[in-house]
């Protein structure tokens, strides 16, 4: 059986955490930032956590991470 493929874009943008949920950046903060509230560029700072129907399919990209 060979080898599955990890998917060269998830692994670029995601990272699982020890608990196995799947962190991720922000989404909606690469540009059109003036027409943004002050509210949302704070609280859009660092990273998140996905959903669990998102976290089903990321993992389904990255069949070696744990």
């Amino acid at each position: 059986m060979p080898k599955m493929k990890t998917k060269s874009s998830a692994k670029k943008r995601f990272k699982v955490t020890a608990s196995g949920l799947i962190k991720a950046g922000q989404t909606g903060k690469r540009h059109g930032m003036i027409k943004r509230t002050t509210k949302f560029i704070r609280q859009a700072r660092g990273t998140t956590v996905l959903s669990e129907q998102d976290t089903k399919i990321i993992k389904s990209y990255m069949p070696y991470a744990r």
